[in-house]
């Protein structure tokens, strides 16, 4: 198993890669487990003898995990963001839905527990950023509202 130490938008995440087969990987993202496809098969690499020079290093490639940057907000407008890694459950909004503070617009599970993301602000929903099965990590934006 090997273990990485990523800073993404200034998020740090453990990242672990358990196990490798053609053009699936299964990995771990602070703990949750995802299953990533590669555009074209992964070889693996056999142990050669050890010899006095460096092994090549291989290089993986990045995991399919939807990661929505935090964008700024347009004017007068509000992001909705990850709390935490998980997978989008529900998308209890659509564009153009008008929203009160603390109603719910995401149900997002993460270590097994279901959260509810609730608006931050009233406003009009102007987009929504993530569907329904959707892998999310920490500060991805979900939902604009203006």
């Amino acid at each position: 198993m090997k273990e990485y130490k990523l800073k993404i938008n200034g998020n740090d995440y453990a990242v672990s890669i358990t196990d490798i087969e053609e053009t699936v990987a299964e990995v771990e993202v602070n703990g949750i487990p995802f299953k990533v496809e590669f555009e074209a098969p992964v070889k693996k690499t056999v142990a050669a003898p050890k010899v006095s020079k460096p092994a090549a290093q291989t290089t993986v490639a990045k995991p399919a995990v939807t990661v929505a940057a935090s964008a700024p907000a347009s004017a007068g407008g509000s992001s909705v963001t990850s709390p935490l890694p998980g997978v989008i459950l529900e998308v209890a909004v659509k564009e153009g839905d008008s929203v009160k503070k603390g109603q719910k617009l995401i149900v997002l599970e993460a270590m097994k527990m279901e959260n509810v993301i609730e608006a931050n602000a009233d406003g009009k929903v102007t987009s929504i950023k993530v569907n329904k099965g959707d892998s999310v990590l920490e500060g991805a934006t979900l939902v604009t509202i203006g």
